[in-house]
């Protein structure tokens, strides 16, 4: 073995070999995370037929909005469809019109994470029947619900999964302030969470 030469698992490795070996590793990983991209969502709830200025603005800004239910009305709908792609579920006060669109259950993979989304689903230790059946099968990694009007971000360790309730953005309801949130997905995390208060209803 020569003084440029290494030994790397066990093999002899010239000092050439060890240069296209570095080249590979590094291309290798630049064509693993080509193939992820890092998404920006905007989650909100509860909007009541109810859609502004201010959310519009936060949607522009997002890769996805994802609403979780009791849109209201079509226009809710119409408006953010306009700037960014919806992810969503109906609501207990939606139309047959939105139930049509949207289902009740939403199981989806984004990037590398597992969601699943419902809006009358509960929180840990206390989620619905739905729910509980849905996550049992699922397993996703992150369960998004509605539907409360209370803001939780809360991690179920039972199940391994980070549970999300962004609250309500809509002026209908016993809450005081109107929320929303947002964070970014990438690969299997999920960073940056944001919660997004729109001021009184």
């Amino acid at each position: 073995m020569d003084s440029d030469d290494f030994v790397i698992n066990g093999n002899f490795v010239s000092c050439s070999n060890l240069v296209f070996f570095k080249i590979w590793n590094y291309f290798s990983a630049l064509i693993i995370n080509l193939n992820f991209k890092m998404k920006r969502i905007l989650l909100l709830s509860d909007t009541h037929s109810y859609i502004d200025d201010r959310i519009l603005d936060y949607a522009k800004d997002a890769d996805e909005v994802w609403h979780c239910g009791d849109f209201g009305n079509m226009k809710v709908i119409e408006e953010l469809e306009k700037i960014k792609p919806i992810r969503g579920v109906y609501g207990n006060i939606d139309e047959a019109k939105i139930r049509t669109i949207f289902p009740e259950v939403l199981s989806f993979k984004c990037e590398d994470v597992d969601v699943l989304m419902i809006h009358i689903g509960g929180y840990p230790e206390r989620y619905s029947a739905l729910a509980k059946a849905e996550i049992a099968e699922k397993k996703p990694k992150l369960f998004i619900s509605g539907h409360s009007h209370i803001l939780k971000v809360m991690y179920d360790k039972k199940n391994n999964l980070l549970h999300l309730n962004p609250g309500a953005c809509g002026k209908v309801g016993w809450h005081k302030v109107r929320t929303m949130m947002r964070f970014t997905i990438f690969k299997d995390e999920i960073k940056d969470l944001e919660v997004i208060e729109l001021g009184n209803k």
